[in-house]
């Protein structure tokens, strides 16, 4: 998003120069690409460049020779945690509001890599100016609104609210993806002017990567804001061996009715090192598997289990097979049904985030498993756990194809066993 000011001059299509920069950041910094344009109205084909860029510019009358920009890479799990509700002003009471916002969080689920940066937009002249408030708060941009109301229509952030409903998501015992408290490192509430007869209360976050930057041009030149270099020196130290709970060695390379055994004799919550063969995809892999089924075709991919974890397209560094590859979100998957569970399918699946009631009776009923990684820490994985990479099935769909690879000590836990068992049903999710 930009800001221009009325004295500033280009040469040009400033959305076309931005969208180019976005562009060549994607395909020479080894980032992934995940943008899909739509062939016809089912059919879709990876854009190969991760465009186009979302370029917003905008008319500003307050800073006439600056041009200010905000450059954001917003992931798709916390984008896709963005809700509006349109709500009756019979709530705008203190006691019902808090009500509402705790059942909403909660909605929010794990998915989109916790701890969150929380914004909440309580009114608004529309519903889009709601969301769009929604997605800049999120980034810190509106940090500086007054923290009072008045009669003169402006918007403004309630401080009180804001550390309320922080310390709301802290009492969930929701945490940073498997329980505690650091649900959200931050919360942001903006109350704006809303039409009499509407309430709109929009809902959104930021993950924990949190991808975004300041920029500006000036006469004095060119700005761009410098993020911290190192910010797991914020990180406390952490003595694995104080942890929780034994580490269950689970060698994937065993017959799968050995593995079901072994994961049938440890509750929910057992902390996992995997070792052995996966086969991962997205949920466009997920499709085509879901429509050979349809069809009576079958699976012709013979393993162990069908389990999701996000491949990525970035180019190799330092002799590793691949880039950042991690879990992908468990919720967004095409098979999320009893089908997934079936033997026809996967009986151990591995992703990230919490699973729907119909998944947790499917593990019931046909004795599959449902393990979780952590979700941000893609990076960490493939240096450390990820050994051999390769395309098994769809190569032409790049990230979303079905790979094969081979993992050691990768962390997971059991979040739903055989037994209907669900850690995060445990905590008020799924």
């Amino acid at each position: 998003m930009g800001k221009k000011g009325g004295f500033v001059f280009t040469d040009g299509s400033d959305e076309a120069a931005l969208a180019e920069g976005a562009r060549n950041a994607y395909l020479k910094r080894n980032l992934r690409y995940s943008q899909l344009s739509p062939v016809s109205m089912f059919e879709e084909k990876n854009t190969a460049n991760n465009m186009p860029a979302q370029v917003e510019i905008y008319a500003d009358g307050e800073h006439g020779a600056e041009y200010k920009l905000l450059f954001m890479a917003k992931g798709g799990g916390s984008a896709n945690k963005s809700f509006l509700y349109q709500a009756t002003p019979s709530i705008l009471t203190h006691d019902r509001m808090i009500a509402f916002l705790k059942e909403k969080i909660l909605t929010l689920g794990t998915a989109a890599c916790p701890p969150y940066h929380l914004a909440i937009v309580i009114g608004g002249t529309s519903a889009e100016l709601t969301m769009k408030t929604v997605k800049l708060a999120s980034a810190r941009y509106y940090d500086s609104l007054p923290t009072r109301g008045s009669d003169k229509g402006h918007a403004f952030r309630d401080l009180a609210m804001e550390e309320e409903v922080h310390k709301l998501t802290q009492s969930l015992g929701v945490g940073a993806q498997f329980g505690g408290k650091y649900f959200c490192h931050d919360v942001r509430v903006i109350r704006l002017p809303r039409h009499g007869a509407s309430l709109p209360i929009g809902l959104g976050v930021s993950c924990s990567a949190d991808r975004q930057a300041l920029g500006k041009i000036t006469p004095d030149g060119v700005f761009l804001e410098e993020l911290e270099h190192n910010p797991a020196k914020y990180l406390p130290d952490v003595d694995t061996a104080a942890l929780g709970g034994a580490v269950v060695e689970i060698d994937l390379r065993r017959p799968m009715t050995e593995i079901l055994a072994q994961l049938s004799k440890h509750p929910i919550k057992t902390r996992l090192s995997l070792t052995g063969p996966m086969i991962v995809a997205r949920d466009l892999a997920h499709a085509k598997l879901r429509e050979r089924l349809e069809q009576g075709q079958g699976l012709r991919i013979i393993s162990r289990a069908i389990r999701s974890i996000t491949p990525d397209r970035r180019r190799r560094r330092r002799a590793m097979p691949r880039g950042a590859f991690g879990p992908t979100t468990a919720g967004g998957w095409i098979l999320s049904s009893p089908i997934s569970s079936r033997p026809a399918a996967s009986m151990v699946m591995l992703a990230k985030g919490n699973r729907s009631p119909a998944v947790r009776e499917a593990c019931q009923k046909y004795g599959g498993f449902y393990l979780a990684s952590i979700g941000g820490a893609a990076a960490n994985l493939a240096e450390h756990c990820i050994k051999k990479v390769e395309v098994l099935e769809y190569p032409e769909l790049g990230m979303e194809a079905i790979w094969r690879i081979e993992v050691e000590s990768f962390p997971a836990f059991i979040v739903i066993d055989d037994k209907g068992n669900d850690f995060f049903k445990e905590l008020n999710l799924g």
